[in-house]
């Protein structure tokens, strides 16, 4: 593995007083996908935010491709190759899946390329395909998590990052979008997943971090963390 792509040191972020996020370091190297396990409100959506600059911090740092990111616009970090899929999946309710995947490549100005990247999300989402033309907002939930990773995959992003992209999902739908995680992956993409869904992230990635109540108690190899009596009593209900 190379070195470290992303890397968080001393990371704190309020919210209206309330600290939130609390100290936290963790890194994201080069060809892993690693998982951010924790219950709801341990700080894991907030971190996320920090890193894509949608949040200010109130300490520490973030470090992307070796260089301090602080004070940079979230399009300053599309544009160098780090994309979010957001909690809720935000996808623009009132464009077609077609225009929705275009906005996902507005940095960009390689037209070719753009047409020939959105027809390689319709081979990984073919039911986007058949409903180009469709308007998002009319789309299930399933459909509209997939619009939102094929979105983020328009930018040609080097590291991914995923908020709870399993969240209200039917579990054949869950089943498909851990499927995309995995072939996403497999095309050379880092990939920083956040998750409720403990043992399907900790069964998906190399190593994960463990959050509760704003700070990171745990990390290690996610096949390990898997087996931790204390991860199976406190998220997979043993």
């Amino acid at each position: 593995m190379a070195g470290a792509l992303l890397k968080v040191s001393g990371l704190k972020v309020s919210y209206g007083g309330i600290q939130a996020v609390k100290g936290i370091d963790l890194e994201v190297n080069e060809g892993e996908l690693v998982s951010l396990i924790g219950s709801n409100g341990a700080g894991k959506t907030t971190t996320m935010k920090a890193i894509t600059a949608t949040l200010d911090l109130c300490g520490g740092d973030i470090e992307y491709l070796g260089r301090s990111i602080r004070g940079q616009g979230p399009w300053d970090l599309v544009r160098q190759g780090l994309a979010m899929v957001p909690e809720g999946r935000g996808v623009f309710a009132r464009m077609t899946i077609m225009e929705n995947l275009q906005m996902g490549a507005y940095v960009r100005r390689d037209t070719a390329a753009i047409a020939s990247d959105a027809e390689r999300v319709f081979s990984i989402f073919p039911r986007l395909q058949e409903r180009r033309d469709q308007l998002a907002g009319t789309m299930s939930g399933g459909e509209q998590q997939m619009l939102a990773m094929g979105r983020a995959l328009m930018s040609r992003p080097r590291v991914l990052l995923m908020d709870e992209p399993s969240m209200g999902l039917a579990p054949i739908m869950v089943d498909k979008i851990f499927e995309v995680v995995r072939e996403v992956y497999a095309q050379g993409v880092t990939i920083l997943l956040v998750e409720q869904n403990a043992s399907r992230a900790l069964g998906i990635a190399n190593r994960a971090y463990v959050m509760e109540s704003g700070l990171i108690t745990m990390d290690g190899d996610a096949k390990q963390l898997l087996q931790d009596p204390r991860v199976r009593a406190a998220y997979l209900g043993e």
